[in-house]
């Protein structure tokens, strides 16, 4: 267009706007204020809105803007970069990150390989499987992942959950190497699970996993895998397979005359005293982070060689015996792809699988807000779910991030995922060269080494916090928590799950409603519970709906708003005050409106003209008066009776104002 009639049309448009405001002032004395109406958007193209609403649904991150405006070639290289995120950072790889990312990478391989072992037996999987699991998956991570902090492994509580499922499949006492194929099965799935989450951009679904229901199902799962150490650290041959308290403490207070070992418990409780003195010292001091990243190895070479020196395996020192030698083997011919085994591996894959994205994410997530850097949730999902899968097919079980080596990574000063790669280096040396040193390793000192891992996982700060902000969520958080220690891993998840979709359903079902007041001096409309000093219009109710309207809670909404007016009335009868001439409803946090919604309204209308009440709605949004209008519900109640604002409703409908009254 030209300048200059683009400078015409503006001053067309300037002229139209006075003499419009002229002949409003005309029509409206000037001690009347000047009340806006409604804004109407445009028609939306169908299509175009259906487009939107996928894109903010699935691509809410716009993940192709950066191919956008790029030659063929570029866009290759792009996408090669999309999928391996160190092909982009490695270009600035530098010596000083390699140093940081060197210490980092021993620091938590000192960490990562007791923590290995131990975590073997709570899958009931042989020690090396543990060790197998610390090698391939972070080597893939560091290639695919987007983190730079999260360090790769078996953690505790998949390795219950995963042991606890697999064991009511099938005895692994009894059937060792069906039970393995299961596991390999069910690890196989998990990373599907992980990795199709993450393609088709569905990485939301974890987020109804609440954060409460977290904190209360990992406390629980603390206590449990706590539990299952007494075994190993009081040196008891015959235990119960159950995870619950009532259980578990039920052997351990049956075997006490003759199943327990005294020189197990002075082996076991010296070094857990030791440990936990070793994170004490972390604690109080961050520039020692290294001692309880080193404590585990040394309280392992340590007791490794009194056992050695003492023969303390005559005495009935239980010990590791015999870790296979040498590197992964593959596993890819045990995966079950056919036969009984195969569904029950895709359900045990995809609730391990959900349960180590959820920790993967929270872990990533803390520490990326911690860096400040942004990370993208899509690419974690494929990168762990791909780590499984090559995972699965190289003897590993479920690996995913463990919060406890994530934080010594941090703390060591890790700049990439270099430290992973690192950390593998040391753990693959492990496999070739040390296994067999590990022999007479006593299990009272990997049951330590768990125990003080694990106790890290009871947040009492927390849920103190989820006790004063929210009882439904603390409800929630107990509830996992209880079903885990009293029941068992997978109903305390359930239950986990259950509450949280239970307060979103009780969200979307009861929405809250209030009535508003005028604050003093202003024009303000605002709950009177929350401003008490906020005053009532005589003959007018306010009412403000708290949600969007659906035919889950339209029928909810109308019967609270007349259960408002019903108790106005009352209140209004027995005061002798003025009767209720107008209901305002305030609709500015109502989002969206559907059929059933408008349906609602209509009753509503019905209702209160049958009172000889007058329905007015106030500040409906672009989408809401786009479905008034179509609906054909704005003419029913007239165009007259919906404002901008309430206080342009109030005034319209008051004769006089509030403070006057």
């Amino acid at each position: 267009m030209d300048p200059s009639t683009r400078e015409v049309e503006t001053k067309e448009i300037d002229i139209k706007s006075v003499s419009s405001s002229q002949g409003h002032s005309q029509r409206y004395p000037q001690n009347e204020p000047y009340m806006h109406k409604v804004g109407i958007p445009p028609k939306q193209n169908l299509f175009k809105e259906f487009k939107t609403t996928v894109k903010e649904t699935f691509l809410a991150d716009d993940p192709l803007r950066h191919f956008k405006n790029q030659t063929r070639s570029r866009k290759f290289i792009l996408g090669i970069q999309a999928i391996f995120p160190i092909l982009e950072w490695g270009k600035d790889y530098n010596f000083t990150k390699f140093r940081g990312d060197l210490i980092a990478g021993l620091t938590i391989a000192s960490l990562c390989i007791p923590q290995d072992i131990g975590y073997a037996k709570l899958a009931n999987l042989d020690p090396q499987y543990g060790l197998y699991s610390s090698f391939v998956p972070p080597l893939v991570y560091a290639f695919m992942g987007s983190s730079r902090d999260i360090a790769i492994g078996p953690v505790a509580v998949v390795s219950l959950l995963l042991g606890t499922l697999l064991q009511n499949e099938i005895d692994y006492k009894t059937n060792m190497a069906e039970y393995r194929r299961l596991a390999f099965t069910a690890t196989f799935f998990a990373g599907i699970t992980q990795a199709a989450l993450g393609i088709f951009r569905l990485g939301f679904l974890i987020d109804f996993l609440s954060h409460a229901a977290v904190v209360g199902f990992m406390a629980g799962a603390a206590i449990t895998i706590t539990l299952q150490q007494l075994k190993g650290f009081l040196g008891i041959s015959n235990f119960t397979k159950k995870s619950d308290i009532v259980s578990v403490m039920n052997s351990v207070v049956k075997s006490a005359h003759h199943g327990w070992n005294w020189q197990t418990i002075v082996i076991g409780a010296s070094f857990l005293g030791f440990l936990l003195f070793a994170k004490y010292i972390g604690k109080k001091n961050k520039k020692f982070f290294w001692v309880p990243a080193i404590a585990p190895l040394i309280s392992v070479v340590l007791s490794t060689f009194f056992v050695y020196i003492t023969r303390a395996d005559k005495e009935g020192v239980q010990i590791v015996k015999h870790i296979e030698k040498g590197i992964n083997p593959s596993s890819v011919n045990q995966i079950y792809f056919r036969g009984d085994y195969l569904l029950k591996g895709v359900k045990i894959g995809v609730v391990a699988g959900m349960v180590a994205l959820t920790e993967a994410a929270a872990i990533g997530r803390t520490f990326a807000s911690m860096k400040d850097y942004q990370l993208d949730g899509n690419k974690e999902m494929v990168a762990l779910g791909a780590m499984n899968i090559v995972g699965s097919m190289t003897s590993c079980y479920v690996a995913t991030g463990s919060f406890s080596r994530s934080a010594v990574n941090y703390m060591a000063g890790c700049q990439t995922a270099v430290s992973n790669i690192v950390m593998s280096c040391v753990v693959f040396l492990t496999l070739e060269f040390i296994t067999p040193l590990f022999k007479y390793t006593p299990n009272a000192i990997l049951a330590a080494i768990i125990i003080s891992a694990v106790l890290g996982l009871i947040d009492i700060e927390a849920v103190c916090l989820i006790w004063k902000i929210d009882k439904f969520d603390f409800v929630a958080c107990m509830g996992a928590f209880f079903g885990v220690v009293f029941a068992s891993v997978e109903i305390g998840l359930l239950i986990a799950v259950s509450i949280s979709f239970a307060k979103i359903l009780l969200q979307v079902t009861r929405p809250r409603t209030a009535l508003l007041g005028k604050v003093p001096r202003t024009t303000v409309y605002r709950n009177i519970q929350q401003y008490p000093n906020a005053a009532k219009v005589p003959g007018v109710l306010i009412v403000r709906v708290d949600s969007a309207i659906y035919f889950s809670n339209s029928n909810y909404i109308r019967e609270r708003i007349l259960r408002w007016l019903t108790d106005e009335e009352e209140q209004n009868k027995a005061v002798n005050e003025q009767k209720v001439e107008y209901l305002i409803v305030e609709m500015s946090p109502v989002t969206d409106i559907d059929t059933s919604g408008i349906h609602a309204l209509e009753d509503l209308h019905k209702s209160l003209e049958k009172r000889g009440v007058q329905l007015v709605l106030a500040n409906p949004g672009p989408v809401v008066i786009d479905k008034l209008h179509a609906s054909h519900f704005a003419n029913i109640i007239g165009e007259d009776k919906i404002f901008l604002t309430v206080a342009d409703a109030v005034s319209s409908c008051s004769p006089k104002p509030v403070e006057e009254v």
